[in-house]
């Protein structure tokens, strides 16, 4: 891993559909963007931040994100999301997120991730494997 420099941003856009809607997950929520689609988004920004730092057989995960979903986003409204990052300790990152609709900022938080070798990961998740 090459260092992530404090200030590297990554962003994540799309357009709400219908499979991010809060409804979706349940019918008696609004049909507005779900939190965990806004969550899902500050992720891959985040990812976009740190993916030109990894060395090949690398990638991060996502090891914690405290955010505050504060404006909702009707379907057919573009998303983006912003990640910075803020805290390099080591192979562990800490992340500024935030999230825009075509009106205002719909949320902000924090984001963790950390940078793992690919294989190593994959082999310490092979005994929860299902088959």
């Amino acid at each position: 891993m090459k260092p992530v420099p404090i200030g590297s941003k990554g962003t994540f856009t799309k357009t709400v559909a219908a499979e991010d809607l809060a409804s979706k997950l349940d019918a008696s929520l609004a049909a507005v963007m779900s939190t965990p689609t806004m969550i899902a988004m500050m992720e891959l920004a985040a990812m976009d931040a740190v993916r030109p730092y990894l060395d090949a057989g690398e990638s991060s995960v996502g090891m914690a994100i405290e955010v505050q979903h504060a404006a909702a986003t009707p379907p057919g409204h573009r998303v983006r999301a912003e990640a910075e990052v803020t805290k390099c300790e080591g192979r562990r990152l800490e992340l500024a997120v935030r999230a825009f609709d075509e009106t205002e900022q719909i949320g902000s938080g924090v984001h963790r991730r950390a940078v793992v070798d690919a294989a190593k990961f994959n082999e310490r998740l092979k005994p929860k494997l299902k088959s």
